[in-house]
């Protein structure tokens, strides 16, 4: 009988398996028909002996060990079987009973892998990456990586001694995928791709598409089950599409998961950053009660230590570990949902680190980046840039989008850096790029992504934002795509912000000459939709928003009032950055808390206080939001008052919500109260309902407590007038009424 065995092994296959150089482990291990026979063979480094046990049968198969690296073989006539298990003893005496990896069939066919090689698997995330299933009765895990290019794949994990000759894995066909069903894995445990590259060099990577993973970039991979969380946010979903629409109010709080808050330490030690579950009980009622529409998270996805932003994604379709579990992440949302409030994710596709375990030289070759350094490399960060003319590669990111919105729930995608991958010359000096294919310096490649993306975002869950930060003038970001436009919902308008900034560091006396830089964003304002932000990139390094604002501290408060009133009043949606709210006195550092004791602090306070105020007062005025894209909704009264510094314009709602609203704004950027006739645009009754100059916002009190009447007297061109008191460094809101 074992002479038989012998004849009937294929030993060319058998020093595959033994050194570890097969890319179709299961043609042979396994059990398998030849002839009148079955024959068992199994591949157990460090066992002694190896029993087959025929459950059914009941019914002991002693294996021969036919190499002694620990490869086994048994045989017996053939017959149908049922399940069977080994059992394994190892020098030690120690005995343990295994399922068979190689007994089960692949849970991807062909259907699938075409789709991926077409780059238009939308949820490819469900095949490729660690899924946690029952095969034929037994649980286990369901382990697939694309790696066309490597020689041999095997994953290695806990459940396995992390030795890559025990789980070597199955290339599909031509596809490029390796596959395996690994019976002792379970949810918590950690896990790679032990992957052997042509010339014979062997090495780590963690899992492109894994759900979970340790904190540090070259740290492991993690198990992760994200199927059975219980959403309470129907209701939310339900209305989505209503609530995100360009006539509804969008007001963002942007934020710093790991520096928002902190907890005290124990024992006198360090405090540490909140986690999801403990954001949930401090950020949504804070959120819900200063009456933002939405919150901005800087990316959740997990990143390089080197990077403590989040803008190195070192695992994208996992919720950075550091703040607690897939689980409580969708926590997290489902409360903010159910208190009414959306979530809008950050997002990387332009780039990815460079970590020897990462994306990086993936499967021995540039499979997620360019070949040509001029191509692969960022000129700024050290990083790869994608490959975006590659399907698989542009599937990877496309169905990323996909999952934090139709996994997590999330409400918004904003796309970071968007002009550096637009442009093939970003950033780089002559004979650094490579023209296309049209002598252009336009990333064509980049160009289709983005379409692609934004187009199944908007057919698979309408309603759904898609923000591109981008600094470059790329025509029609926001453009509809049947239009050839990028079908992005909004761009951050970071010309408006810079602008704005330049203006008001000025003293008040010197800025009659720079009026320009107030008025020069209404000459642009439709040519995109924008969103005005007041994020953490202008208020990290070089001060706050508070420190940007001349004068002395009662100067930069007020300067704060107003600003905050202007960008409320201004058309476009609107972000402001955590802790700005309260006048945060320094830079923003992510590894420093927001100063919440300011909260407590006169002047402060009050700052806090009518940012409150002024976001209800933005949710209950339609005409501050509702036409924000149209030039119906915004018409100036006076912009050419420089001496004065004075602004006055109209801001307007058409008849959606079966009225018409009409509230004029008064600004003045200058240092001295006055009392002042200005123009209005009709005849009637003009009644300040918002003051920036209130005292219950900090300010003196020099407001209008009694409605005006508009007399037939010229002034700022119009042809009526009302005279008002005008605070330093204020801004007014008044509601019009005709007659």
């Amino acid at each position: 009988m074992q002479e038989k065995l012998y004849k009937l092994m294929d030993w060319r296959f058998i020093e595959g398996i033994v050194y570890s150089e097969e890319d179709d482990p299961h043609r042979i291990l396994g059990v398998h028909r030849m002839g009148a026979n079955l024959v068992f063979q199994t591949f157990q480094p460090g066992a002694v002996s190896v029993n087959v046990l025929l459950r059914e049968e009941k019914k002991i198969l002693p294996m021969e060990m036919v190499d002694e690296a620990g490869y086994f073989a048994a045989m017996m006539f053939y017959r149908k079987i049922g399940a069977y298990q080994y059992e394994v003893c190892y020098e030690d005496g120690k005995k343990v009973i295994v399922e068979d990896a190689y007994r089960f069939l692949p849970q991807i066919g062909a259907p699938d892998t075409d789709k991926i090689e077409a780059g238009i698997h939308y949820t490819v995330y469900e095949k490729l990456g660690a899924h946690l299933t029952e095969n034929d009765g037994v649980k286990g895990c369901e382990f697939a990586v694309w790696a066309p290019n490597a020689v041999r794949v095997s994953v290695v994990g806990d459940f396995n001694g992390w030795d890559g000759r025990v789980h070597q894995m199955r290339r599909l066909w031509d596809s490029g995928i390796f596959e395996i069903f690994v019976p002792e894995a379970k949810e918590g445990d950690c896990y790679k791709f032990e992957i052997k590259v042509k010339g014979g060099l062997t090495y780590l990577k963690a899992d492109p598409f894994a759900f979970g993973a340790e904190s540090s970039a070259d740290s492991a991979s993690v198990i992760r089950d994200i199927r059975d969380f219980t959403w309470h946010d129907e209701k939310w979903l339900k209305e989505r599409r209503e609530r995100q629409a360009e006539t509804a109010p969008l007001n963002i709080y942007e934020l710093h998961l790991g520096s928002f808050a902190l907890t005290e330490g124990r024992d006198g030690e360090a405090a540490t950053p909140c986690s999801y579950r403990e954001m949930a009980k401090k950020l949504v009622p804070y959120v819900k009660e200063m009456g933002y529409t939405h919150v901005e998270f800087m990316p959740v996805m997990e990143h390089t230590e080197k990077d403590p932003w989040g803008y190195e994604t070192s695992a994208y379709y996992a919720p950075a570990s550091r703040y607690g579990s897939p689980a409580d992440f969708q926590y997290l949302i489902d409360v903010l949902h159910q208190e009414e409030i959306g979530v809008i994710l950050d997002w990387a596709p332009g780039w990815f680190p460079k970590n020897m375990e990462g994306l990086s030289d993936f499967d021995g070759t540039c499979l997620y980046e360019h070949l040509d350094p001029k191509k692969k490399n960022h000129p700024f960060r050290d990083v790869r840039l994608y490959n975006y003319g590659r399907n698989e590669v542009k599937n990877f990111l496309i169905a990323n989008a996909l999952f934090w919105v139709e996994k997590y729930h999330a409400d918004g995608i904003r796309m970071v850096s968007v002009d550096s991958m637009l442009y093939l010359d970003y950033g780089k000096a002559e004979g650094q790029w490579i023209p296309n294919m049209y002598g252009g310096n336009e990333n064509l490649e980049a160009i289709e992504f983005i379409k692609h993306l934004n187009s199944m975002m908007k057919k698979r869950n309408p309603g759904v934002l898609m923000i591109a930060e981008e600094y470059s003038a790329w025509a029609g970001v926001t453009g509809a795509l049947k239009k050839d436009g990028l079908g992005f919902d909004y761009k951050w308008n970071t010309s408006w912000t810079k602008d704005y900034l330049e203006y008001i560091k000025y003293d008040p006396y010197f800025r009659s000459h720079h009026q320009e830089e107030l008025t020069l964003s209404m000459i642009y304002a439709y040519s995109e939709k924008f969103i005005l932000p007041f994020g953490h990139d202008v208020v990290s390094g070089d001060g706050s928003l508070y420190q940007k604002m001349p004068g002395k501290g009662e100067d930069k408060l007020a300067g704060l009032r107003l600003t905050y009133a202007y960008q409320m009043t201004h058309p476009g949606k609107k972000l402001l950055f955590m802790g700005q709210e309260l006048g945060e006195k320094e830079s923003w550092r992510d590894d420093q808390a927001v100063s919440w004791a300011l909260s407590q602090e006169e002047g402060h306070e009050d700052l806090q206080n009518m940012v409150k105020e002024l976001n209800h007062f933005y949710l209950s005025h339609p005409a501050l939001y509702q036409e924000d894209n149209k030039a119906s909704g915004f018409q100036w009264v006076d912009c050419i008052d420089h001496e004065n510094c004075k602004l006055t314009f109209t801001r307007k709602a058409g008849k959606q919500r079966a009225k018409t609203e009409e509230l004029l704004v008064v600004c003045n950027f200058a240092g001295v109260d006055r009392e002042v006739q200005i123009g209005v645009p009709h005849m009637g009754k003009y009644k300040e309902i918002f003051n920036t100059d209130d005292v219950h916002f900090g300010g003196e009190g020099y407001i209008n407590p009694r409605a005006k009447r508009a007399a037939a007297k010229k002034a700022d061109g119009c042809e009526q007038s009302i005279k008002i008191k005008m605070a330093a460094l204020s801004l007014s809101i008044w509601q019009v009424t005709e007659g």
